[in-house]
């Protein structure tokens, strides 16, 4: 994407134009500790098959960001061995069945290096993506999310990952007050609670899109493949006025 390469999305609570170029692709904590059993999702009573109908959204999303060179951002939730950057309050929190630091069947869990606290397989990062490693729910706590952005120019974001009234929720507040449009794909989204997933999307885009706007990945894809359409004609009538 070296020009502008704009389209508009249709959104809720209304259509958004977008420079695709200027536009980061934000894929928040698809890890196997919260998609897998045996994770930390499942040791606090969770059934983690809900989760997994955001893969294929978030997968086709990505296939196309890559063909268009678009910025893209995977988070990853997650402590330091030593657990030096989890607050006591935070381990000790509900009843789960295994702690956050305790070993599991994917290693420690919550742990930076173990095989849970990793992405999963379907949506892996390649070389050259953004791999953010957060403490907290929030992307941009505690990490270098904020100057990356900066310094590739971005000022919208396309959000999606789990869960959505949590930690997808979260980050489009940070990144809300942080001055970023942000773009939250619904059915790249889930929760393990579908009420909290709906509510969650309502949440953001209420009020006229008090915290951004929420769109289906169709009008997502729709809108990239427009605006590479678009691109493709001008380069034609380039090529053709040089003549």
């Amino acid at each position: 994407m070296a020009d502008t390469v704009r389209a508009t999305v249709t959104a809720e609570p209304g259509p958004i134009d977008v420079d695709f170029t200027s536009t980061a692709l934000v894929i928040i904590d698809m890890q196997r500790d919260f998609m897998e059993p045996g994770g930390f999702g499942e040791t606090l009573g969770n059934d983690v098959s809900q989760l997994g109908r955001a893969v294929a959204p978030i997968a086709a999303v990505l296939e196309a960001a890559r063909e268009t060179g678009m910025t893209v951002v995977h988070t990853r939730e997650g402590h330091l061995p030593d657990l030096s950057d989890a607050p006591p309050a935070k381990i000790a929190r509900g009843a789960p069945s295994l702690r956050i630091g305790d070993p599991g069947p994917m290693g420690r869990i919550l742990i930076r290096g173990e095989a849970g606290h990793d992405i999963i397989p379907a949506l892996y990062p390649v070389e050259g993506e953004i791999v953010i490693d957060k403490p907290g729910k929030g992307a941009f706590y505690a990490t270098s999310l904020g100057a990356d952005l900066k310094a590739r120019e971005i000022d919208t974001l396309l959000v999606c990952g789990v869960t959505t009234e949590v930690c997808v929720n979260t980050t489009v507040r940070e990144a809300n007050d942080r001055g970023y449009r942000c773009i939250v794909i619904a059915d790249g989204c889930a929760s393990y609670f579908p009420e909290f997933h709906e509510m969650g999307l309502k949440m953001i885009k209420a009020q006229g899109g008090i915290f951004g706007w929420v769109a289906d990945s169709a009008a997502v894809l729709d809108a990239i493949h427009r605006s590479e359409s678009a691109v493709g004609t001008s380069n034609k009538r380039a090529a053709g006025a040089s003549r």
